[in-house]
C-alpha cells in the first residue's frame, strides 16, 4: 500500500503480462512499498558488474534509504516498474521527472525524465529491458513526459543497445566519461516497426516451444485403458515422438514405473530431468495443483484439454481467468483449456499430442481451429483419400485452441509467418479477440503465404468460452476488411479445404483467364458457367469426346498450358467404359507429366465418381513419407538434458531487434512460383467447388501483386491540421461526447478541404424566400425531419426551383402533404450539379479500428447493403479500389449511355475524410450524405460529425498479452 503522501492511487491498468524474447512470459507491474523485501532479494542476486553499471561505483547492497526511495513512488513524477516471474523480481526500471539542469521537478511544465534499468544477470538476453522500456515509456507519456534521458557507462554496451535499438528519435553526447542519451517518446514508424518485430519473434518462439518440445509429460493418464489422458499418451507414443515422453498419474501404485511402455510418475516433480510441455487431462478442480507442480519444475508450456471452464458458465469463467494468471506467474503459456490438442509432423519432432487417433501425413498446410469438433472434421477431410476433396494431403502443424484463454490465432500466425515447413495457413475462427492486431498480422502473413479463413458464429455471439471485445461492425464489414488484408475468406469448411489444397499444390494464377478441356461436353459447360458466375474469364470448353485417350489428354493439356491467353487450366473427366477406355492410372500420369513440363500455371481436375483417378493423381507425388525414403529421426537427447526446440528461420539473428522484419519463407522464390519439387494435381468432385477455389486463388494472386505497391496516403497542402485540433479540443471541453452543430461540422470539415453546401433553415415561406435570395436561384427545398431525411422517394424534396413563385408553391405543397413546418424542419439549399448520389462514412470501431465506407445513397446501400469498406488510413490505391468495389459501381462509369462522373474528385474526398479521422481519433464518426458526384466535381449536400474522447489504441501501446 502507498502512504498518504502519495499523490495517486495504485495504477492497476499499468499491470500487464508480456512475452519475452525466448517465448517465456513475465508480468510487469508498478513497484509499491510492499515490495521492499523483494527488491532487496532481487538486488542480492545481481552481479557486482551489473551493480557497477547501474550506480557507476561499487554498490554491494542497498541501504534502508535506497530501499525506501526505490519502493515509494507518487506514480506521476516518480515511477518504478518491475518485471516479475512468480513472486520474484527479474528486472526493474524507474524514471524521475527532471527540470532544467537535470534537477528533480514536478508538474506538467517539466516534460523530461531520467530513466534507469537493472536486470538480473540470469535473465539478461531475454528482452526484459526492452519490454520494460516500452511500458515505462507508455506510462511516461500518460503522465505528460515527452522525453527520456539516460546516463550509461561506455562499457555497458547491452544497455546502450537497448536504447539505440528502440527506434525513438534520439541524440547522444559524451561527457565526463559517461554516455548521455536523450530521446523523444512519441511512437515513430521505426519504433513501431521495432516493437512489432520483437512481438513477432517473442510470440512465434512461445508457440514454437509448445509445438517442438524435447520432453512431454501427459498428466492425468488413467490406470485403466481409455480416457482422454491415456488416449493422448498412446497417440504421442504411436506417432513416433522423437523426444522424451512421460506419464503422470497421482494415483499410480507405489513402485509402478511404466504405463503402456512409457516411464510413469506420480508427480511431474518426480521426473528426473526437464519437461518442456505438459498435457493436462485432469478434472478442472485439480488443475491448479498440477499447474503449480509444473511451474515449480520449470515446465515451459501447457496444453490443457480439461473442460469445465468458461464454456460452462460464470464460475468456469472465473476458474479460467485464475488458470491463466497462475500459469503466467510461472512464465508458462497455455493452449486451451478445452483444447483438442496439438500436432507437429516435422520428422525431427513427430508430435501428436491430440485426441486424433492417427498421425496426419506430413505436408505443407498449417491448420488452426478454435473448435475441437471442427478440428476433427478438418483433420479427417485432409487425411482421408475418398469423398470430399480427394487425394493425399499433408499437415505441417495443427493447433486446437479450445477456449483460447491464452494462445490465440494471432500467436499461431506469428509462428507460421516464419515457419519454413508451412506454405499455406488454414484457420477456423469462431471469434477474433483482437481484430486490429489480427488484420495487421494477416496482411503481413498473406504477403508471404496464403491465409484461408472460415469464420463460425457469424450471425450471433461467439462461444461462451471466448472472451472478446464487442464490435459495432456487421459481419459483412469485418469480412471486407479481412479481404483487404489479403485473407482468403470462405464460408464453409469444405471451401476451406478446397482452397487450401489448391494453394498448397499449385502456383498462383497470373490472371482470371481459364482454359477448360475434358471428355464431357456437359461437364465442360457446367465448368464454363461456374467460371462466369465467379467472375473469371473462361475460354470455350474444348471437348475431347468420351473416346479421348490418355495421350489425347496429355496433348490437350500441354497445348493449354503453352497458350499465353490462359492463366489456369481446368480438366474435366468422366468415367469411360468399353474396350480401349482410358484407365485411371494412365490418365493421372498423362495429366501429371503434362503439368510438370510447364509448372507455371495451376491445373485443377474435376472428376465424377472417379476415386481411383483422384488417388492416382496424388499418390506418386504425395508429401507423405515414403517407405524407406526418409532418414531416421535425430537421436533423442540423453535423459537429464533439455532438448532445444527446432530453430526458427531467424534464430540467432539480431535484425528483429532493429526493426527489420523476420525473413519470409517465400524469400527464396518468386511470389507466383510453384512449390519446389513435383506437386500433385488437386481433384474435385464438382465443377463449382473447383472453380470457386480457383476464383479465390485468382483474387489472392491479384492482391499479392497489388500489395507490392500499396499506394500512399496523399499530403494536401490546404489541410489545416493544427486548426482542426484546436477546434476539436475546444468542442470536447464542453462534454465527453457530442454531435456537432451544422456550423461546427462545416468548419471542421473545411479545415480538411471538405466543403459542405450551406443549407439555410426555412421555418416560414418568407424565411425560405429570403434564404433563396441569399443563396441564389435555382434552389432545392428539403424536409429534414428524421422520417423524411434523405428520402426523395417520399416526396420530401423539391428540386430546381427557379424563382420565388416556384419556391412558395413548393413550400405550400410540402406543408399540405406532410404537416407543419415544425414537423418538417424545411431547409433551402442551392442546387448542385446533377450526378450520382453517394454516401461516404467513417467510424472508429472499438475492436477493428477506424473504417471508411462508401456506397450509393438510397436503396442500394440501405436496402441491399451494397457498401465497400477499407481500413483507415486509406491510400490512393485503396480509394480507387473502394469506388470500384460496390456492385452498383457501373452507375459511376457511364452505365447504359449515361455520362461518367468525376470519380477522381470522389476519391480525393474520401482520402480527405480518411486523413481527418486518422489525424484526429477524437472524430469517432463522420457521415457525408448525399455526396453528389457530377461529371465535373462533387457536391457534399449533408454532413454530420460526432466527437468523443479517443478509444484506447492497444496497437500503439507497449506489447501486452490479452487479459482474458
Amino acid at each position: 500500500m502507498q502512504t498518504s503522501s502519495d499523490r495517486h492511487e495504485y495504477p492497476a491498468h499499468w499491470e500487464a503480462d508480456v512475452v519475452l524474447r525466448d517465448g517465456g512470459t513475465a508480468r510487469i507491474r508498478p513497484i509499491t512499498a510492499d515490495d521492499a523485501e523483494r527488491l532487496v532479494s532481487f538486488y542480492e542476486q545481481v552481479s557486482d558488474e551489473s551493480k557497477y553499471y547501474r550506480f557507476f561505483a561499487p554498490y554491494p547492497r542497498l541501504s534502508a534509504k535506497d530501499v525506501h526511495r526505490f519502493t515509494h513512488h507518487d506514480f506521476v513524477d516518480r515511477v518504478g516498474l518491475a518485471a516479475t516471474v512468480g513472486d520474484d523480481f527479474i528486472g526493474t526500471v524507474r524514471y524521475d521527472r527532471i527540470g532544467a539542469g537535470g534537477r528533480p521537478a514536478t508538474g506538467a511544465e517539466a516534460d523530461e525524465a531520467e530513466v534507469a534499468f537493472l536486470v538480473q544477470d540470469a535473465h539478461q538476453g531475454r528482452g526484459v529491458a526492452s519490454a520494460l522500456l516500452e511500458h515505462i515509456a507508455a506510462v511516461a507519456r500518460e503522465r505528460g513526459i515527452r522525453r527520456f534521458a539516460a546516463e550509461v557507462l561506455p562499457a555497458n554496451t547491452k544497455m546502450i543497445k537497448v536504447f539505440t535499438d528502440a527506434g525513438y528519435t534520439q541524440k547522444r553526447s559524451f561527457e565526463d566519461g559517461v554516455v548521455r542519451l536523450e530521446f523523444g517518446l512519441e511512437p515513430t514508424d521505426r519504433s513501431l516497426a521495432v516493437q512489432y518485430a520483437r512481438e513477432q519473434r517473442a510470440e512465434a518462439r512461445s508457440v514454437q516451444r509448445l509445438l517442438a518440445p524435447g520432453a512431454v509429460a501427459v498428466i492425468g493418464t488413467g490406470r485403466t485403458p481409455g480416457g482422454v489422458g491415456r488416449s493422448i499418451l498412446g497417440n504421442i507414443r504411436d506417432g513416433g515422438f522423437t523426444g522424451r515422453l512421460y506419464a503422470v498419474n497421482g494415483a499410480l501404485p507405489e513402485g509402478q514405473k511404466e504405463l503402456d511402455g512409457v516411464p510413469a510418475f506420480r508427480s511431474v516433480r518426480d521426473i528426473d530431468g526437464p519437461v518442456d510441455v505438459a498435457v493436462v487431462a485432469v478434472p478442472a478442480e485439480r488443475v491448479p495443483e498440477v499447474v503449480a507442480e509444473c511451474g515449480e519444475h520449470d515446465v515451459q508450456g501447457l496444453v490443457v484439454v480439461s473442460a469445465g471452464y468458461a464454456e460452462s458458465g460464470p464460475e468456469g469463467r472465473d476458474r479460467q481467468r485464475a488458470l491463466v494468471r497462475q500459469a503466467r506467474s510461472y512464465g508458462m503459456r497455455i493452449i486451451g483449456p478445452n483444447s483438442f490438442g496439438v500436432i507437429n509432423t516435422a520428422p525431427e519432432v513427430r508430435l501428436n499430442a491430440s485426441l486424433a487417433p492417427e498421425m496426419p501425413r506430413a505436408g505443407r498446410i498449417g491448420l488452426f481451429a478454435q473448435s475441437g469438433a471442427i478440428g476433427v472434421a478438418l483433420l479427417s477431410r485432409l487425411h482421408r483419400r475418398g469423398g470430399g476433396v480427394t487425394g493425399v494431403t499433408g499437415l505441417s502443424t495443427f493447433v486446437s485452441s479450445g477456449n483460447r484463454a491464452d494462445v490465440s490465432g494471432n500467436d499461431v500466425l506469428q509462428y507460421w509467418y516464419e515457419d519454413a515447413d508451412t506454405d499455406v495457413a488454414l484457420m477456423y475462427l469462431e471469434s477474433i479477440g483482437n481484430p486490429r492486431k489480427f488484420t495487421r498480422l494477416a496482411r503481413r502473413t498473406a504477403a508471404a503465404k496464403p491465409l484461408v479463413v472460415v469464420q463460425g458464429a457469424r450471425h450471433g455471439a461467439g462461444p461462451r468460452g471466448h472472451a472478446v471485445r464487442a464490435t459495432q461492425l456487421p459481419h459483412a464489414t469485418v469480412s471486407a476488411l479481412l479481404r483487404q488484408a489479403g485473407v482468403i475468406r470462405v464460408d464453409t469448411i469444405t471451401d476451406l479445404v478446397d482452397a487450401g489444397l489448391l494453394l498448397a499444390r499449385q502456383p498462383l494464377p497470373a490472371g482470371p483467364r481459364v482454359a477448360i478441356l475434358g471428355n464431357s461436353e456437359s461437364l465442360g459447360l457446367l465448368t464454363y458457367d461456374a467460371c462466369l458466375a465467379e467472375g473469371l474469364r473462361p475460354h470455350p470448353p474444348q471437348d475431347l469426346t468420351t473416346a479421348a485417350s490418355a495421350a489425347d489428354f496429355h496433348a490437350a493439356l500441354s497445348r493449354a498450358l503453352a497458350d499465353d491467353s490462359s492463366d489456369a487450366v481446368v480438366v474435366t473427366a468422366i468415367p469411360s467404359v468399353g474396350e480401349g477406355s482410358v484407365g485411371d492410372a494412365a490418365l493421372a500420369e498423362a495429366l501429371r507429366s503434362a503439368a510438370a513440363e510447364r509448372p507455371t500455371k495451376p491445373v485443377l481436375v474435376v472428376h465424377v465418381e472417379l476415386g481411383g483417378l483422384a488417388e492416382a493423381l496424388s499418390a506418386a507425388t504425395s508429401t507423405a513419407p515414403q517407405p524407406g525414403a526418409a532418414s531416421g529421426p535425430d537421436p533423442a537427447p540423453r535423459t537429464g538434458e533439455r532438448a532445444e526446440p527446432r530453430a526458427t528461420a531467424d534464430e540467432g539473428a539480431t535484425a528483429d531487434d532493429k526493426g527489420a522484419p523476420a525473413p519470409s519463407p517465400e524469400d527464396a522464390r518468386p511470389d507466383d512460383a510453384p512449390p519446389e519439387g513435383p506437386h500433385p494435381l488437386p481433384a474435385y468432385p464438382a465443377a463449382e467447388r473447383a472453380v470457386r477455389a480457383l476464383a479465390q486463388a485468382v483474387a489472392y494472386g491479384q492482391w499479392r501483386r497489388d500489395a507490392a505497391d500499396p499506394g500512399k496516403v496523399p499530403e494536401y497542402e490546404d489541410i489545416d491540421e493544427r486548426g482542426a485540433a484546436t477546434l476539436i479540443d475546444g468542442l470536447l471541453a464542453r462534454g465527453q461526447g457530442l454531435s456537432l452543430t451544422t456550423d461546427a461540422t462545416c468548419e471542421l470539415l473545411a479545415a480538411y478541404g471538405v466543403h459542405v453546401h450551406r443549407a439555410l433553415p426555412a421555418p416560414t415561406p418568407d424565411a425560405a424566400a429570403e434564404a433563396a435570395r441569399a443563396l441564389g436561384h435555382p434552389v432545392a427545398l428539403k424536409a429534414t425531419a428524421p422520417h423524411l431525411r434523405h428520402r426523395a422517394d417520399l416526396g420530401g424534396v423539391r428540386l430546381d426551383l427557379a424563382d420565388e413563385e416556384q419556391l412558395r408553391r413548393a413550400y405550400a405543397e410540402l406543408t399540405e402533404l406532410f404537416g407543419s413546418p415544425e414537423e418538417l424542419r424545411p431547409v433551402v439549399q442551392r442546387m448542385a450539379p446533377r450526378g450520382v448520389d453517394t454516401v461516404v462514412r467513417a467510424v472508429i470501431d472499438p475492436a477493428a479500428g477506424a473504417v471508411l465506407s462508401f456506397g450509393l445513397a438510397g436503396a442500394a446501400s440501405q436496402l441491399l447493403g451494397d457498401m465497400a469498406h477499407r481500413l483507415i488510413p486509406v491510400t490512393d490505391r485503396d480509394a480507387t479500389s473502394l469506388v470500384r468495389s460496390i456492385r452498383t459501381a457501373p452507375l459511376l462509369f457511364g452505365w447504359r449511355g449515361s455520362a461518367p462522373v468525376d470519380t477522381p474528385a470522389l476519391e480525393e474526398l474520401m482520402l480527405r475524410v480518411s486523413r481527418l479521422v486518422h489525424d484526429h481519433p477524437e472524430v469517432v464518426a463522420v457521415t457525408l450524405e448525399p455526396v453528389v458526384v457530377a461529371p465535373h466535381g462533387v457536391s457534399v449536400l449533408g454532413a454530420s460529425v460526432r466527437l468523443a474522447p479517443p478509444p484506447a489504441r492497444d496497437d500503439l501501446g507497449p506489447r501486452t498479452l490479452p487479459a482474458y
